[in-house]
C-alpha cells in the first residue's frame, strides 16, 4: 500500500495456503473461445514502439495511448509510460508478465526495473516482464495540482508533517488538504474522474493486447491485487495464471459496495491499523531480544525495548528532536516496517538516534534505475485521485479525531498514522465515473495464486484469506514471515512455488505455508566460555533446543498443514 507524501511515498516505492491433492494445469496453448472469454472493448490495442530507454540500457521503453472514456473511445486519449524486460533465455520463453508494483501512485517504470532481481529467476528466464505507469501516475498523463516543483513543495510544507497532534494541527492539515482539492479541480477535473482501478484494468486488457498474448499473465502486489482481482471479474475469461501478493479485501475497499456514508476509512476497514501495530511489536520484541550489536535500539530485553519505544513517542510529542517531531516520527516508523532487509535495521539506528538526542538521518533512497524519468513527480495527489474517488471514506473533517482515538485505543501510534492517511478524502473533488463494486466471484478460465505474509504492516494477512474468498477459484499460500509483499522480503519457497504455478499453472497444495529465507535480526552472540579446569571433563557440545528453521538463514523448507515437507 502506497504512503502519500514525497519522502516517505518515494522510500516505500523504492523498495518502496494440507497436501490433500496439486492442482496443476497446463496454461499455455489453450483455447480462448473454449475457455469463455470475455468479448473485448471495441478499442484497439494500443501500439508499443519498443527502443532502449536510455543508451545502453537492458530496458525497453514504449508509449501507450489509450482512451481516457472507455465508454467513449473516440473522445480524448491519455497516454501510459511503459517498460520491457526482455526474457533472459528467448529459446524458452513462453510470454509475457504484466506487473504492477502496487500503491496506488506506484510508478512500474522506476519499481520494476529497481525489484527485477527480485522475481524469481525462471520468470526472469521465461517471460518479458512489462511493467508502466498507471493512468494519473508518474511519467503517463498524471495528475498534477500545482504549476511547479517549488509550488508543490511550499504546499507540502505548509501542513505538518505524518501525524497531526492537537486541534490546531488537524485544522492545519484539513485547510492544507481543501487548498489541494480548489488546484486539483481547476487543472484536469476531467482527468480526475478517468483514473478508477476499473479504468487501469480496461488499460491492462489494452496491454495484453498489444504485448501479442492470448490471455494475461499477471503479477500484482498491494493494490495490485485489487487491480488484478477487478481485471479478473471484468475479463475472466482472459485470465492464464495470476499472482496476487499481499491482497486487500474488496468488500472492504468498497466499503460492501454501500451507497450510504462510510463511518470508517479504508484503511480502518481492512484493519491496517491492527496489523500495523502487531509488526511494530514483533519489531521491538525482536529487537529486544537480541543485542544492540544486531539492533541498534535494542534495551537488552523486549519489555524494556517496547518501554523505551513508548518513552520516545511521548518525549517526541512533548519535545522534538530537531524536525523530528511525533508527527513525522510515526510517519517514518510505520513504512520503515516495510521492507525487513535493510528497512528493519536502518529504523533501528534512527529510533537510537532520536532516543539519544541525535536528529535521525533519513534512509537514503536507492540509485536511479537507467531509464529516461527516474524521479517523475509522485505528489500525494496521484494516490489520492485513486483512493478518494472509488474507495469510500468519510466527508466530514470532524469524525476524524474520534476516529483517531478509537484507532489509538486499538493499535497504538500505528492506528493514528493510518487513521490521517485518507484524511484528504474529506475535500476531494471528483467521484470516479466507472467503479468497480463487485461482484468479485465470476469463474475464471484458470485459478488464481495468492500470497499473504502473516505479518504485514500494510495489507493486513486477514485480506488475503478475505479475498481469497471472495475470489471463484484461488488458491492462498501462507508467507509465514514479515513486512510488506513477499516479493521485495523474500522466501525461495514462495519463488519456488510461484515459478511453477506462472510457467505451468502447477498451484502448491492448498495450505501450504512458506519462510522467510532470513530473520529480521541476529541472534546475539554466545558469551565466550572459559576453558574448563583440568581433571574436568570438556563441556557438551550440545546446544539445546535448537531455533525453528525459518530463522537459519540457509534454510529452504517447504511445508505442508500436515507437517510434511517437500
Amino acid at each position: 500500500m502506497h504512503i502519500s507524501g514525497p519522502t516517505v511515498g518515494r522510500r516505500v516505492c523504492a523498495a518502496v495456503i494440507a497436501a490433500l491433492v496439486t492442482y496443476s494445469t497446463v496454461l499455455t496453448g489453450l483455447n480462448l473461445a473454449a475457455a469463455g472469454g470475455l468479448p473485448t472493448a471495441s478499442v484497439p490495442a494500443p501500439k508499443l514502439n519498443w527502443r532502449p530507454c536510455v543508451q545502453g540500457s537492458p530496458f525497453d521503453c514504449a508509449t501507450a495511448k489509450v482512451p481516457l472514456d472507455y465508454n467513449n473511445p473516440g473522445r480524448r486519449t491519455i497516454e501510459l509510460a511503459v517498460i520491457k524486460r526482455k526474457a533472459t533465455d528467448p529459446g524458452r520463453r513462453i510470454g509475457t508478465l504484466l506487473f504492477n508494483p502496487g500503491g496506488p501512485g506506484g510508478p512500474g517504470t522506476v519499481q520494476m526495473p529497481q525489484n527485477y532481481e527480485f522475481f524469481p529467476r525462471e520468470v526472469r528466464e521465461r517471460f518479458d516482464i512489462v511493467s508502466w505507469d498507471p493512468r494519473g501516475i508518474g511519467s503517463s498523463t498524471a495528475v498534477n495540482c500545482f504549476a511547479t516543483p517549488k509550488e508543490a513543495a511550499a504546499w507540502n510544507a505548509a501542513k505538518p508533517a505524518g501525524v497531526p497532534v492537537g486541534a490546531q494541527q488537524r485544522a492545519a492539515v484539513f485547510a492544507a488538504y481543501q487548498d489541494l482539492a480548489r488546484r486539483c479541480q481547476r487543472r484536469d477535473p476531467e482527468l480526475l474522474r478517468h483514473v478508477s482501478t476499473a479504468d487501469s484494468a480496461r488499460d491492462l486488457e489494452g496491454l495484453r493486447q498489444a504485448v501479442g498474448d492470448a490471455q494475461l499473465t499477471y503479477l500484482g502486489i498491494s493494490y495490485g491485487t485489487i487491480l488484478g482481482a477487478t481485471y479478473a471479474n471484468l475479463f475472466p475469461g482472459r485470465v492464464r495464471a495470476m499472482v496476487l501478493d499481499s491482497d486487500i479485501d474488496p468488500q472492504a475497499w468498497t466499503n460492501h459496495a454501500s451507497d450510504a456514508a462510510p463511518r470508517s476509512t479504508t484503511f480502518l476497514r481492512m484493519g491496517v491499523d491492527r496489523s500495523a501495530a502487531a509488526v511494530l511489536d514483533r519489531f521491538l520484541t525482536l529487537c529486544g531480544s537480541t543485542d544492540t550489536a544486531g539492533c541498534a535500539f535494542s534495551a537488552d530485553s523486549p519489555k524494556a525495548t517496547r518501554d523505551r519505544f513508548e518513552q520516545l513517542m511521548l518525549r517526541l510529542r512533548a519535545h522534538p528532536v530537531g524536525e523530528w517531531t511525533y508527527g513525522r516520527t510515526i510517519a517514518d516508523v510505520v513504512p520503515s516496517l516495510y521492507i525487513v532487509h535493510p528497512g528493519w535495521t536502518d529504523l533501528a539506528v534512527r529510533l537510537r538516534d532520536l532516543w539519544q538526542g541525535r536528529a535521525a538521518k533519513a534512509a537514503p533512497l536507492p540509485p536511479p534505475p537507467p531509464v529516461p524519468h527516474p524521479n517523475p513527480y509522485l505528489g500525494e495527489e496521484q494516490a489520492s485521485a485513486v483512493v478518494c474517488a472509488e474507495s469510500p471514506n468519510p466527508r466530514d473533517a470532524a469524525a476524524y479525531p474520534a476516529l483517531e482515538e478509537a484507532a489509538a485505543a486499538r493499535a497504538g501510534d500505528a492506528g493514528r498514522f493510518w487513521t490521517w492517511a485518507t484524511a484528504g478524502c474529506v475535500s476531494w473533488p471528483a467521484v470516479a465515473a466507472d467503479r468497480y463494486r463487485g461482484p468479485w466471484n465470476r469463474p475464471t478460465a484458470h485459478p488464481l495464486l495468492l500470497v499473504g505474509t502473516k505479518y504485514d504492516p500494510a495489507t493486513p494477512y486477514a485480506d488475503a484469506q478475505a479475498l481469497a474468498r471472495e475470489l471463484a477459484d484461488a488458491r492462498l499460500l501462507t508467507h509465514e514471515g514479515y513486512g510488506h509483499t513477499a516479493l521485495i522480503n523474500p522466501s525461495s519457497c514462495v519463488k519456488t512455488y510461484e515459478s511453477r504455478y506462472l510457467v505451468d499453472g502447477t498451484l502448491p497444495p492448498a495450505g501450504t505455508t512458506c519462510r522467510q529465507d532470513k530473520p529480521p535480526f541476529p541472534a546475539p552472540k554466545p558469551p565466550v566460555a572459559s576453558p574448563p579446569a583440568a581433571g574436568w571433563p570438556a563441556p557438551s557440545t550440545e546446544s539445546g533446543p535448537q531455533p525453528p528453521a525459518w530463522a537459519r538463514a540457509d534454510s529452504i523448507e517447504l511445508q505442508n498443514a500436515d507437517g510434511s515437507t517437500n
